[in-house]
């Protein structure tokens, strides 16, 4: 048995309170005792079962590219790992000590998208709604287990090699909370599938999630693009390089390896998911480059650390490296009927219409 299962199968008893924990909370709110507000604004919450690694900033991102070209649109996250506190709006900086790395990467790459981050999502999406220029649209990033706010479209994100009906509970598996939560969904996305998808396998998955038929399923394919530089624009093909040393911090690094190691050597140097490099770090990184024998040789990172590693741009430490980050594109694989961009664009449409038509209402007594 392997040290994973039997570090697991140790903490089954803590699996069983948390469980019934999460349950007893999904309960209050399912009866009403604890509140959930629809506000009177489209929303679009975008999540997942599992802990991280499914692929919510790039789906997001998807998102933002195509409703900021047709509404005034907004991103509301928590602000996962940020040093400010409460309702923060981007201020044109994109600082990631302010913002969080993820909506600070979200707010440089979406300059016509207000990037907002707070604890409260309620009060988040009220504080929006207050703004000179209101949003039409918000999107809410990591937000299926916030429950308080009751999106107008619910997207459940899983992962293709890592489905959520393989998966368990927190923490003998990996699962925030049961895998009945699903139901809570209007679109269910398999993420990180192959981008040749045999039919066959599509249909046998789409089975095994075992979804209700009011629930849309789509599959999506992680597309890379040429690393860029992290400061510029100037791109560099991956296939002119012998070696990367492979830097990363996020939860699965994994496919991103997988893809580099088609092209390249790779030497990879792994941190925790979410983690705030250091110069210490930085040093460490120098070290591990300086000792890989190629002559063309970069350091390769994600997009996400990237924001965190822009803040020692400038600074002696960082003098001298050749950092570049590997772009990452969401693509939807076709569907039979509404494709998942039409999907998503008629429910907006039409809830838009709804409540601007429900505002110029005038109701008489």
């Amino acid at each position: 048995m392997s040290f994973r299962k039997t570090v697991s199968w140790l903490l089954f008893p803590f699996t069983m309170w948390y469980a019934v924990g999460v349950w007893f909370r999904n309960f209050l709110f399912n009866i009403g005792i604890k509140r959930q507000v629809a506000p009177n604004i489209t929303t679009i919450g975008v999540g997942n079962l599992c802990a991280g690694g499914a692929g919510k900033t790039p789906h997001v991102e998807y998102l933002l590219g195509f409703l900021s070209k047709q509404y005034p649109t907004a991103l509301l996250s928590r602000g996962y790992h940020r040093k400010s506190h409460g309702f923060v709006l981007d201020d044109g900086s994109h600082n990631a000590t302010r913002l969080g790395d993820e909506p600070a990467m979200v707010a440089a790459k979406f300059p016509n998208v207000q990037v907002a981050v707070c604890e409260k999502r309620v009060l988040g999406v009220e504080k929006l709604k207050q703004q000179t220029q209101p949003p039409k649209v918000v999107v809410l990033d990591d937000s299926y287990q916030h429950r308080y706010v009751k999106p107008t479209i619910n997207i459940l994100l899983t992962e293709y090699d890592n489905p959520y009906y393989n998966d368990h509970i927190l923490p003998f598996g990996n699962l925030r909370e049961g895998r009945r939560g699903r139901y809570r969904a209007n679109i269910v996305v398999v993420t990180k599938s192959p981008q040749s998808l045999n039919p066959i396998d599509k249909h046998n998955m789409v089975s095994r999630l075992k979804l209700k038929p009011f629930q849309k399923v789509f599959f999506s394919y992680l597309h890379y693009c040429d690393p860029l530089p992290l400061m510029g624009n100037v791109p560099l093909p991956l296939q002119t390089i012998e070696a990367v040393l492979l830097v990363t911090g996020i939860a699965n690094p994994e496919p991103m390896r997988q893809y580099v190691s088609t092209l390249c050597e790779v030497t990879p140097l792994r941190f925790a998911d979410h983690h705030r490099f250091t110069s210490a770090d930085i040093r460490r990184i120098r070290r591990a480059f300086v000792q890989m024998p190629n002559a063309r040789k970069l350091i390769l990172t994600t997009e996400k650390d990237a924001a965190r590693l822009r803040e020692f741009v400038g600074k002696e430490v960082m003098s001298g490296l050749p950092i570049y980050y590997l772009p990452i594109e969401v693509r939807m694989h076709p569907s039979g009927d509404m494709s998942f961009d039409q999907t998503v664009q008629t429910i907006v449409h039409d809830n838009i219409l709804f409540q601007e038509r429900m505002s110029n209402a005038k109701f008489d007594f």
